[in-house]
């Protein structure tokens, strides 16, 4: 039997269980390079996603902790979808995706991991990156580490 190693998952399977909001204490924190944050708004902040599905994956998060868009105000809604567009086109210019996914994930029931706070997940795509290492080998290839990409995007 071949073996994949992953051995940066450790970190998270090891983690203690936090009970304050990993995205309440991200927004607050002053330290966006470490954070792997992009980008600020007034009412939200681009950030890495730090288990990414793809090279590039994305969120943009909200800066009050609400579970639900009916929550927020127009001008938070309007704030939040030009942060999506301002950071596509980022990721767009570096990358060069052919491609994104826009998601939003509302409840833990729909697969929202932090499900208490809302965000949108953004998601480059490039024809055939799915190849058959996630069916098969349950593993996903991530060609560019999050500090690389993160550096990258403050640069342009």
């Amino acid at each position: 039997m071949n073996k994949l190693w992953a051995p940066w998952r450790i970190h998270y399977i090891q983690a203690k269980k936090v009970k304050e909001c990993v995205f309440c204490k991200i927004a607050s924190q002053k330290t966006d390079q470490a954070n792997f944050i992009l980008y600020r708004s007034q009412y939200c902040f681009a950030v890495l996603n730090i288990f990414p599905y793809n090279n590039g994956h994305s969120m943009i998060v909200t800066n009050r902790h609400v579970k639900s868009l009916e929550k927020l105000e127009d001008s938070e809604l309007l704030d939040i979808m030009k942060t999506l567009v301002k950071t596509k086109a980022k990721i767009k210019k570096i990358l060069k995706p052919e491609g994104f996914n826009v998601g939003i994930n509302l409840g833990k029931e729909s697969g929202a991991g932090i499900a208490g706070h809302l965000h949108i997940h953004l998601v480059p795509r490039w024809r055939g990156d799915t190849n058959f290492m996630p069916v098969i080998a349950k593993t996903k290839i991530i060609s560019q580490s999050l500090k690389e990409l993160c550096r990258q995007f403050k640069k342009k």
